[in-house]
């Protein structure tokens, strides 16, 4: 999330450090820190929220927060700090919620007479220097609280609405199958019946997708001059689907998948309709709230001698309640039996039991200051799981016998088991053996086998199959001379293989991407002839282009010596062509024949 230092300052009545004084104690305290960018006179931190974090930190003052804990200044300006005032009630607008699991909570405003125009240069360039486009008053001030707040907002035009008797109703419901949806982004998009859609429910007709995107023809423009303001709760796993779904992922979207707390929707509710109101002017109608499962207040109980025990700490009962007053947190203490009792603030989704205030107390006191422990001594052997175990055992036995391994695909065209969600083309099936896997691994692979120097292609493979309605886990083998083996992995003791050799292996090198070039050359040499000195004669006369070479032939025969070499010409660089190869050769043969050597 993009961050201005000097939107943050707002929230403090003393100045803020430099930024990268910022980005040295959100880093070792909260999060990590992308970058630091100028823009103007203001520095842009790119903080890299975490996603426990995302309900609360997707925003301004969520970070601002943070920084009063680590840095230990006091928020003087908190738009959280005191509950909003939606008592004022309107008839203009209804709210139908047909799935309360869904949207657990939908504040609809109402603003009439507004004018619509231009935001002042200070939201935009607010806006602008972390990312948003300015569009116009309206929208802009449903952005800034958004950013500002971590709640996103959206405003309709009334008058795009269908009203029966001066009432506008607005359904949030499940979208029909093949309903469609013209965004603000000028695309239509085809709705599911996964996918939660705003109504204008007397034109039947959606009008936005819930927790994603709102629609065009209910979009404010300039001509617009009464808004109905949507401040919503919408379930996370939900908004996920359907913003992958619509392949539409928003700034709204991303908060609402991290799951927001329903009490955020009033706060955004009520700071937007007040900047709207600053910026545009207009009478506020009221609000209708249906929020017919209110969330309880959250308690979580902490003894010091536990929050001591896990961080290996000797923190006083002052410096704790002192870190808990740094986070905002509000609580009562047992001194008989040393207990904190703390009440987690509605916007905390990630404080749910005594150990995640464990984590607050470490993090905001330095983890640099936990002292270092050795782990306890523990006398039991670790111990393997048996699966495990024949699968190294066989990793290891069958990589000595200079197979090499390979991963192929557990989804194959035809089996005894159909996926609901295939992976693409004809594969919807989870396979039933690895033959075909290996196979065709074998087919790609053995073009290669004179550029891996290879005299075999020998490949193995242990995966899971499933068949006649079991799931087990296979180990097979093909090569060009054996064929294919199938068997199962049968489990072994806990105990990994320690006697085996290990595999010469040292070094992996990257392939070419370009073709590579075979010739082989046999030769009659006298007997006694040095290989070696032979194969660096050729390194020499063939040069650089020569990526490999080895001897694959030898035989004796009235006192003579027949050597063969393979060579494998190939460039890191382009594409050799025939001409070049056998200009090599040549200087190679020129050089045998002058040595004396009979070329075959």
């Amino acid at each position: 999330m993009l961050v201005s230092r000097l939107w943050l300052n707002k929230f403090f009545d003393t100045e803020l450090p430099p930024a990268d004084k910022l980005a040295e104690a959100l880093t070792f305290h909260a999060f990590e820190i992308d970058g630091i960018e100028k823009a103007g006179d203001d520095d842009i931190l790119d903080v890299k929220v975490t996603p426990n974090r995302g309900h609360d930190c997707l925003s301004h003052r969520g970070i601002a927060k943070e920084l009063s804990a680590i840095l230990k200044l006091p928020l003087a300006h908190d738009p959280l700090g005191q509950r909003p005032d939606l008592s004022q009630a309107t008839h203009d607008v209804k709210v139908l919620v047909d799935d309360e699991a869904l949207c657990p909570r939908y504040i609809a405003g109402v603003i009439k007479g507004i004018k619509v125009g231009p935001s002042p240069q200070w939201l935009k360039t607010r806006l602008e220097a972390v990312g948003q486009r300015s569009i116009n008053n309206v929208v802009d001030a449903t952005n800034f609280v958004m950013l500002n707040l971590g709640q996103p907002l959206h405003a309709f035009d009334a008058k795009e609405l269908m009203s029966r008797d001066q009432v506008h109703v607005i359904s949030v419901r499940r979208a029909r199958p093949g309903e469609r949806l013209q965004a603000l982004d000028q695309k239509e998009y085809v709705l599911t019946d996964s996918m939660l859609a705003i109504v204008d429910a007397n034109a039947d007709a959606p009008i936005g997708v819930a927790g994603v995107k709102g629609g065009l023809p209910a979009g404010v423009t300039e001509a617009t001059v009464d808004i109905i303001i949507e401040s919503a709760n919408f379930n996370g796993p939900s908004v996920r689907k359907t913003a992958q779904g619509l392949k539409l992922r928003t700034d709204a979207s991303a908060r609402f998948e991290q799951g927001l707390h329903p009490s955020l929707a009033g706060y955004g509710m009520r700071a937007a309709t007040d900047m709207i109101l600053e910026l545009a002017g207009g009478e506020l109608r009221g609000f209708v709230d249906v929020y017919p499962a209110p969330q309880q207040e959250t308690k979580v109980s902490i003894p010091v001698d536990q929050i001591n025990t896990v961080l290996g700490t000797q923190l006083t009962e002052a410096e704790v309640a002192n870190v808990f007053k740094r986070l905002g947190l509000m609580f009562d203490f047992v001194s008989r039996t040393g207990t904190y009792e703390v009440q987690i603030p509605f916007e905390r989704l990630d404080l749910t039991i005594a150990e995640d205030l464990v984590e607050e107390v470490g993090r905001i006191v330095g983890y640099d200051q936990v002292p270092a422990a050795a782990l306890p001594h523990v006398d039991k052997e670790s111990e393997v799981a048996a699966n495990f175990a024949a699968a190294e055992a066989a990793r290891e036995e069958l990589a000595v016998k200079g197979y090499s391994e390979v991963y192929t695909s557990v989804f194959a065209g035809t089996g005894q088991r159909q996926v609901l969600n295939k992976v693409g083309g004809g594969k919807s099936y989870l396979r039933a053996n690895l033959i075909d896997g290996l196979t065709e691994a074998l087919e790609r692979n053995l073009p290669n086998k004179d550029l891996l120097g290879l005299k075999e292609v020998k490949l193995f493979e242990i995966g899971t199959i499933w068949k006649d309605d079991k799931e087990e886990i296979a180990v097979a083998t093909i090569s060009e001379k054996e064929g294919f083996k199938e068997w199962t992995l049968e489990p072994k003791d806990n105990v990994l293989p320690t006697n085996l050799p290990l595999s010469g292996a040292v070094r992996y090198r990257t392939f070419s991407r370009y073709p590579y070039i075979v010739r082989d050359i046999a030769m009659w040499t006298p007997a006694g002839t040095d290989e070696q000195e032979v194969l660096e004669t050729i390194k020499k006369e063939a040069g650089e282009l020569v990526h490999k070479m080895w001897l694959f032939d030898r035989f004796e025969k009235e006192g003579k010596v027949s050597l063969a070499f393979r060579l494998i010409f190939q460039s890191f660089e382009r594409t050799l062509t025939e001409v070049e190869a056998n200009e090599a050769m040549e200087k190679v043969t020129s050089k045998f024949k002058s040595l004396g050597f009979e070329i075959r």
